[in-house]
């Protein structure tokens, strides 16, 4: 059974800094890209991040290029989100999702509440 367990979310002040985990079973990790996506009060699914199945490519949003980094250990089955400099805008639930080559995701986790606030 395929697993995603998101962790690393709470309340921080605008400025700062979370890390996110991702924390996976149940098929072959290091076979797949992964995904983080969010979902902001009040609004749509959207997609924040991708990284290869080795984590050498990785792609980001406009909205959070350059402050946020995506990250893999595929030893330790686990995906990561640094996020810096963080805005209001920033809160969201956010999701880890297992990515198939067409970009489809297939398998999401629970989610993790992150909320940027002063």
């Amino acid at each position: 059974e395929v697993q995603l367990v998101e962790s690393g979310g709470g309340l921080v002040q605008p400025g700062g800094s979370l890390r996110l985990s991702c924390a996976a079973s149940g098929f072959s990790f290091d076979d797949y890209a992964m995904s983080w996506v969010r979902q902001a009060p009040g609004k749509g699914l959207e997609w924040v991040s991708l990284i290869s199945w080795t984590g050498a490519r990785t792609y980001y949003a406009e909205s959070v290029k350059g402050r946020f980094t995506i990250s893999r250990d595929n030893a330790k089955n686990t995906l990561y989100l640094q996020m810096n400099s963080l805005k209001s805008e920033d809160t969201a639930v956010y999701y880890c999702a297992k990515t198939r080559e067409d970009y489809g995701m297939d398998y999401w986790g629970k989610g993790t509440q992150v909320t940027v606030s002063s």
